[in-house]
C-alpha cells in the first residue's frame, strides 16, 4: 500500500474519534453550567426588607364624606315697585348694606299726595257734621238715620284715605329685610314698571352652604349634624351646621339635597362661590384600624403582613369604613399586633424583615 495512503486514512480515523469525544463531553458540559445558577439559587439565603409598621391600639374613627357644593344667600329677591312710574328718587349705594324697612327708591306719587291734601280736608269737614248731627239727635232734633248717613260718609272718607295712603306706599321701595343691594339697572328719571327690577338685594348672613349626597347617606344624615368648608385659594376651615335635607332622592342622580348654615357675621364671604365639604356621617370610638397601604387584596381577600419575630407573616382580616388614610379593622388583628406597611407588595409569607420605623 502506498505510504501516503496508509497515513491519510490513520488521519481520517484519529479525526473522527476526536469528532466523537467532543459530542460527548458537550451535554455534560452545558448540564454542569445550567446547573450551577440553580444550585447558586438553591443554597443562597433570602434577601431581609426593611420596612416600616404601625403598632396596633384602639382608637376613634369618622366615616368622612367629601362633597362639593355652593354658597347661596340666606334671602334673595329682585327689588321691583309695585306700581308703574317715573323714578324720582334713589336713596341707596351700589354695593351697600341696607338696613329692614329702609326706603331705597321712590316714584312720582304728586297725583296721589294732592288727592290726599283733598280727602284730608273733606275728613275735618266731616268730623263736624258728625259732631253736630249727633249733638241734635241727643235733643231727638235729627232722625237717627240722618245721624247714620252722616256717620256712613265720615268712615267712607277714611277709607279712601287710607286707599290713597296705600297707593302712595307702593310708590316707595323699601328693603324687605338687611341685606347687601347689588348694582342698580335702573337710573332717577327712568320709567319703572312692575316688571323691571331697580337692583337685587341679598341677605349674606347667615350663608347657605348647598350639596348633594350619595342616596345611602339618606335617613344616616340628619339635621344638626356639623361640617366643614373650605374655598378655592382660601383652606381655612370654616364651620357650619346642617339645618334642612331635602325631601326625597332625585330620580336622575340618585343624590339628595342637602343645606346648612354658616354664620357669616362679617359678610366677608359671598355667595355663589364654590366650596370642598367634608362632613362625618358616623362616629365608631374605640375601634381598630390601619393604615390603607398596609392591605393588600387578593381575589376578593384582604389581608395584611404582621412582624413577628423578625419575620413577615400574614393575617387575613375583614375590613369596615374607610376613611382618607385609614381603614376599619372588624376582624383578624389584635391589639398591639404590629402590622407591616411598607413594601408589602415585594413580602413573601416568612420573609425576613428589619423594623425602619414603628409608629
Amino acid at each position: 500500500m502506498n505510504k501516503y495512503l496508509k497515513w491519510g486514512i490513520i488521519g481520517v480515523i484519529a479525526i473522527g474519534f476526536a469528532g466523537w469525544g467532543v459530542y460527548n463531553l458537550t451535554p455534560h458540559v452545558n448540564s454542569e453550567l445550567q446547573e450551577a445558577p440553580a444550585k447558586s439559587a438553591k443554597g443562597g439565603k433570602k434577601r431581609t426588607l426593611n420596612v416600616r409598621a404601625v403598632r396596633i391600639e384602639k382608637q376613634d374613627l369618622s366615616d368622612k364624606l367629601y362633597v362639593s357644593g355652593s354658597l347661596l344667600p340666606d334671602e334673595e329677591v329682585d327689588l321691583t315697585f309695585e306700581t308703574s312710574g317715573k323714578i324720582t328718587e334713589i336713596h341707596f349705594n351700589e354695593g351697600s348694606f341696607v338696613k329692614k324697612g329702609q326706603l331705597l327708591a321712590k316714584i312720582n306719587d304728586a297725583p296721589l299726595q294732592a288727592q290726599l291734601k283733598k280727602l284730608e280736608v273733606q275728613l275735618k269737614l266731616h268730623q263736624d257734621r258728625l259732631y253736630r248731627q249727633n249733638a241734635l239727635l241727643e235733643k231727638e232734633a235729627v232722625s237717627k238715620e240722618a245721624f247714620q248717613e252722616a256717620e256712613t260718609a265720615l268712615a267712607t272718607l277714611k277709607a279712601e284715605i287710607e286707599l290713597i295712603k296705600a297707593n302712595i306706599a307702593q310708590t316707595e321701595l323699601r328693603a324687605p329685610f338687611d341685606g347687601v343691594v347689588g348694582l342698580r339697572n335702573m337710573s332717577q328719571g327712568s320709567y319703572a314698571s312692575l316688571s323691571t327690577p331697580v337692583a337685587k338685594l341679598t341677605k349674606v348672613n347667615p350663608l347657605k352652604v348647598e350639596f348633594n349626597v350619595p342616596e345611602k347617606y339618606a335617613g344616616i344624615l340628619q339635621e344638626g349634624a356639623s361640617l366643614t368648608f373650605t374655598l378655592e385659594g382660601d383652606l381655612s376651615e370654616r364651620n357650619a351646621r346642617v339645618y334642612a335635607l331635602d325631601s326625597r332622592v332625585d330620580d336622575e342622580t340618585r343624590t339628595f339635597r342637602v343645606r346648612a348654615h354658616y354664620d357669616n357675621s362679617n359678610r366677608k364671604l359671598i355667595p355663589g362661590r364654590y366650596v370642598n365639604i367634608s362632613l362625618a356621617t358616623s362616629q365608631y370610638n374605640n375601634t381598630l384600624a390601619v393604615p390603607s397601604e398596609a392591605i393588600i387584596s387578593e381575589m376578593g381577600i384582604d389581608k395584611v403582613f404582621l412582624y413577628k419575630n423578625g419575620t413577615a407573616t400574614p393575617a387575613v382580616i375583614k375590613k369596615g369604613i374607610r376613611t382618607a388614610d385609614k381603614v376599619q379593622v372588624l376582624s383578624g388583628l389584635n391589639i398591639g399586633d404590629t402590622v407591616i406597611t411598607s413594601g408589602t407588595m415585594q413580602i413573601r409569607t416568612g420573609q425576613k424583615v428589619t423594623l425602619d420605623e414603628v409608629k
